[in-house]
This record gives structure tokens, sequence and C-alpha cells, in this order.
């Protein structure tokens, strides 16, 4: 029995990491009365950043789940952390519920759009830059989990189309497209995951891009906006004196990267895979039937709709998810149960996997991990402070969440300028140091952005090959870049 219960364990993830999880579950309570809990937060906290290393042979969900469930048993948090934790993060919970399930209904449409892009423009690097200003664009006036859904769903898609082919039409395929029967091998293969990886990591950068330079790109924006009294133009000029060179040189880094080849990037659409999807495309265009037309219609309508609702903040994210999801369904003809739970599946997943993030969160709080770190940087000359506030929320950032350390560092620079330590232009640049410092140096890593953690736990990352350390590689040369530019024009 305890042989079988260790194969079961974690399933087939390798025997090391089994043997990591439980030795660390076993002695954290010796280590406790040991080391305190200060350390055993630290090494609760490089625990889960090796379960997220592992999404790609174990979902973190269960392995950092064990974690989250010791952190609780430990007293290291308390539910009632956690539970606020989950209630200040509801919105983006919601979006992921709602908005991700929505933009599942728009794959037909998407895939359309995105295909044909991807044939029309031959060259790789005028591509990649366009994903990225797409995204940057975009990321910059809705919310970067929504555009990081799209890209998903879009090269989800695509893949779906080259393996199908390839497998040919006695195979079985999943809701996605995608074979569950043949593994396609050799080199064409791995240069079409070259080409996908490298343009939807273009892509998720572009989300980064954009997110800082608007109080609505990213959610500790508008926390910051509310802490400063900064409307939404404003929040932008106040930041434009690091924004504005940020995202020009995150696109001069984009084409550079693509020119050189270095670090996976650089690689091309091979001529074989381009005509299985050039001749897919035109058998789809010519055997596309009314209905099929009109479903694209009314995909292209609440697209519109979705673009609207989220520039006019007509309501909570997630709420137009939901509105958006409930009309393309209702006017589609999509009405059975079990078509409309397939557009969960994706979602639900990474839902439960922030919950228990927020465990994780919660410690950090609770045990005031980052208190030292924080008061440093206050002891600071304060004419040293921009750009230490800067980098240091960019470390802090890349371990845990941006989210979390905006909080922290906001609501303590508040309480300094409230008391009359600080001066009102101080209190101002402290602020865009927090912005910027939570949302550009943290690209190093899938931790410190919701987005790029959904991206490493979605159904596009083992497709591609595209796991933790391949992420962390891939977005290096943005993280000095981004964190150079940054720390100079603080």
């Amino acid at each position: 029995m305890t042989r079988i219960a260790y194969k079961e364990f974690l399933g087939n993830s390798p025997d090391w990491f089994k043997m990591s999880i439980l030795v660390f579950l076993v002695l954290c309570v010796p280590l406790k009365m040991v080391v305190g809990t200060t350390v055993l937060g630290w090494m609760f906290l490089a625990m889960f950043i090796l379960t997220l290393a592992m999404a790609l042979k174990c979902y973190p969900l269960q392995s950092g789940g064990l974690l989250g469930l010791a952190i609780l048993a430990l007293g290291l948090t308390s539910p009632e952390t956690v539970w606020h934790e989950i209630q200040a993060n509801l919105g983006v919970l919601a979006l992921l519920i709602f908005m991700v399930s929505f933009i599942y209904f728009m794959k037909p449409l998407l895939t359309f759009v995105f295909a044909k892009l991807i044939m029309k423009v031959q060259s790789k690097w005028m591509l990649s830059l366009m994903f990225s200003m797409m995204a940057a664009f975009l990321s910059a006036f809705l919310d970067a989990l929504t555009v990081t859904a799209v890209l998903i769903t879009v090269f989800v898609a695509l893949y779906g189309v080259y393996e199908r082919i390839q497998a040919g039409d006695d195979t079985d395929f999943d809701e996605n497209g995608v074979s569950d029967q043949q593994e396609l091998s050799g080199d064409t293969l791995e240069e079409f995951r070259a080409f996908i990886r490298s343009l939807v990591m273009h892509g998720a950068i572009g989300t980064a891009l954009g997110g800082v330079t608007t109080m609505v790109g990213e959610p500790q924006n508008l926390l910051i906006a509310d802490k400063m009294g900064w409307n939404f133009i404003q929040f932008a000029q106040e930041m434009s004196h690091v924004t504005i060179p940020a995202v020009i040189a995150g696109f001069l880094t984009c084409i550079v990267l693509e020119l050189t080849g270095v670090l996976g990037y650089g690689g091309k659409l091979d001529p074989q895979v381009r005509s299985i999807l050039k001749g897919y495309i035109q058998e789809q265009d010519e055997k596309r039937t009314q209905r099929e037309v009109y479903g694209l219609i009314i995909q292209g309508l609440c697209g519109v709709l979705l673009v609207v609702g989220l520039a006019l903040h007509v309501m909570e994210v997630g709420l137009i998810g939901l509105c958006l999801l409930v009309a393309v369904t209702a006017l589609t003809g999509i009405k059975e149960e079990h078509q409309i739970g397939r557009a969960f599946e994706e979602s639900l997943p990474f839902v439960s996997l922030l919950c228990i993030f927020f465990v994780v969160v919660g410690m950090i709080h609770d045990l005031h991990l980052f208190s030292p770190v924080i008061q440093w940087v206050l002891s600071l000359p304060i004419e040293d402070q921009p750009r230490a506030f800067f980098l240091a929320n960019g470390l802090l950032s890349a371990m845990s969440d941006n989210v979390f350390v905006a909080t922290v560092y906001i609501n303590e620079v508040k309480a300094a300028f409230d008391a009359g330590d600080i001066s009102r232009a101080h209190f101002d640049s402290l602020a865009v140091s927090i912005n910027t410092g939570t949302n550009l140096p943290s690209v190093a890593t899938p931790n410190g952005q919701a987005a790029f953690l959904f991206l490493l736990t979605s159904a596009l990352a083992p497709l591609i090959q595209l796991g933790y350390v391949r992420m962390v590689i891939m977005a290096l040369p943005y993280t000095i870049v981004l964190t150079i530019v940054g720390f100079l024009y603080q």
C-alpha cells in the first residue's frame, strides 16, 4: 500500500520533486521550532516557486495546495487573512471565471482573424512587433488577463489545425482540436512550437508594456490612482516620463530578439506548416455556411461591445464577461449545459490555483516578510528612494505578486505622507516608482503577473513546451532592458 500511495502521490511527477515536497512537509513542524516562522516563511515561498517551475510535470494546484494546507496548519497565516485576500481579488477571480469563458465562444472569430494576419505578414519581426503592439494597446485600455486569454485561445486553435491535418481524419480530437492519439515529432513540429512560443511571449510582454501606462492597465494601478487622487489623464501623465521610454525600449527589444534569434526567439513559420494553414483557411472559407457567417458576425459584435464596455468601465470586468457570455451563446443557439460547461474548463483550475496563491500572499502579509525591505528603503536619503523603491518593488513582485507588493508599498508611503514625513512631490515620485516597479521588472518570472501565471498553467503551455524556466529565460532580455530603462528614468 505504501508503494501504491507513493506512486499515486502527485502522479507522474519526477521522484526528486515528490521527495522534496514530502520531506519539506514532514520537517516543517520541527523547522518552525528551530529556525522560526520568518525563515520558514521564506522556505515555503521558495518551495511554492518550485511547484510553479514544475507546472509542465504537475499542475501547481496539487503540490502548491499541499504547501498551502501546511501553511494554514502551522498558523503561518489564518483562514481569515486568506479570505480577505480572496475578497480583495474577487474582481480578478470573476474576470477569470466569466471573461475567459466568454473568450472561449469567440474562438472561431479569433482564429479567423489572427490566422489571416499570420498568413498575410511574411516578415517574422514585423509580425512579432505587431503582436507586441496590439497586446500593449489592448492592455492599456482593457485588461492583461483578457488579452492573454485571447492569445491562448488563438494559438491553441492554430496548433490544433496543424495537428489535426497531420494526424489524419480518423483521429479523435478534444474540444480544442488537439489530438489525443498521435504526438507529432521532428524538426517541423519543433519549429512550429518555437514560432508560437516567440509570438506568445512577445504578446505576453506586450501586456505588461501597455499595462503600466494607464490606471486601468493593471489592478494595482487603480489602487495607486485612488490613493493619489489621480484621474485617467493625470495617471498617464505622471507615469509618462518612465512608461514612454520603457514601451519604446520594449518594442525595440522585440525587434532585436527576432533579428538575432537568441534565447529561443527568431523561429519562423515553416513553409510546409504555412501551406497547411493556408490550405485549411481556404478550405474553411469555401465551405463556410450562412449559419457560420452569422456566428462570426455575432462574435464580432460582441467583440465590439467588449471593447466599448471595458473602455468605458460600465461595470466590473467579470460582469461584462458574464453579460457577453449570455449574449453570444443565446444569439448563436448554444443552449445545452455541457456545451457551456466546456468554456469554464480552462479558467476554473487556475482560479483554484490563485486561491492557493493567496494563502502564500497571506503568509507574507502576516509574517511581514517584506517589512525589512520596506523599512530599509524608507531609511535611505530622499533623493535615492525612488530608484530604491523601483528595484525593491521589482524584486519582490517577481517573487510574489505585483498587486500585493504595490498594496503594501503604497499604503506605507501614504501613511508617511499623511504623517507629514514626506512632501507631496516626493509622494508623487514614489507612487511612480511603485507602479513602474511592480509592472516592469516583474516580467522576470511567471509569479510576478497573473497574466504570465495564467499562460504558464494554460492548455497552450504543454503544447508548445513553454515551462517555467523557459519563460524566465525568454523574458530575461526584456527584464534587463525594462529594469535598466525604468531605473534610469525614475
